[in-house]
């Protein structure tokens, strides 16, 4: 049996998971904790399901992700509808969120965002692996992600390939390098990665037929900084050819394997709404992606 769910008991618990805490939600929704906590555990007995973990700060479960993403998607729909009717508030922009991974901000995406008027962003970072998680939890509206399938109740669409290239600096590959094959020598050259969730370098020497990439690691998590820690001789890494390029060319970069990189598929993955602004938006991205990345 379908049961209704009340929206002021949606909208509080959204703002529970935003706020981090039962009297900040109280704070924000002008309300005392004590009637907060009477919506959740009402919304709870009414879905029959834990919907927050009462962490510090709260976080939603699975069950309660879901919610937290029809909240928003409702939160969404109706500043459009306001919009359409020329009621929004005065000054106030559209606000989109996505999730974006820091190869793609650093290089193609930024210029995307420009191609659209009177939208304001709050962009989230994370790896194109884990993208797809903050669009599941409801925590973005949109997502820049290597995942093909889409999540329940979004539309995904490819945007194309990000390649990337083994390079190092000449200095490092005459030091650690020493004409040697990459198989023997890579698994224990220094190397460059992003975070502890990085295996990119990793998957590249187990597709030579070796590795892991060696244990003697630098963990340098800005896309920019990657690529200035691998031209300046601390490790060989995986660099974006878009990147790369410039300093190739340059000489400051060497290409470690001619014939060797490795491609990711981007896809564009957004809430299934019929709203302009997420709408023009995709349509922004998806053309800058054309224009940027490999088919």
């Amino acid at each position: 049996m379908m049961t209704e769910l009340p929206l002021d008991q949606v909208r509080t618990l959204l703002a529970v998971v935003d706020e981090g805490t039962f009297d900040a939600a109280a704070a924000a929704l002008h309300l005392t904790p004590s009637a907060v906590s009477q919506r959740v555990k009402a919304l709870e007995q009414r879905t029959g399901r834990v919907l927050l973990r009462r962490t510090k700060p709260v976080r939603a479960t699975e069950s309660g992700a879901v919610l937290v993403r029809y909240a928003r998607q409702l939160a969404r729909l109706e500043r459009d509808a306001w919009g359409e009717l020329g009621l929004s508030g005065a000054g106030e922009p559209t606000r989109v969120s996505v999730a974006v991974n820091a190869d793609s901000l650093a290089t193609w995406f930024l210029p995307a965002l420009t191609r659209v008027a009177g939208l304001c962003y709050e962009l989230h970072r994370e790896d194109e692996d884990h993208t797809v998680t903050l669009l599941r939890e409801g925590l973005v509206m949109a997502a820049v992600t290597s995942a093909a399938e889409p999540v329940p109740g979004c539309t995904a669409r490819p945007l194309g390939r990000m390649r990337y290239l083994p390079v190092a600096a000449p200095e490092f590959t005459e030091a650690h390098l020493g004409g040697r094959p990459l198989t023997e020598a890579l698994p224990t050259a220094p190397v460059v990665v992003f975070d502890r969730k990085d295996d990119f370098q990793d998957a590249f020497v187990r597709r030579l037929g070796r590795g892991p990439a060696g244990p003697f690691r630098h963990h340098v998590p800005t896309s920019e900084g990657f690529l200035d820690a691998v031209a300046r001789g601390l490790g060989w890494g995986m660099v974006p050819e878009v990147q790369a390029d410039p300093l190739l060319a340059a000489g400051r970069l060497v290409l470690l394997a001619p014939e060797a990189w490795m491609d990711v598929t981007l896809y564009w993955q957004q809430w299934k709404l019929d709203s302009p602004a997420l709408a023009v938006l995709a349509e922004a991205v998806t053309a800058t992606a054309a224009e940027a990345l490999r088919r």
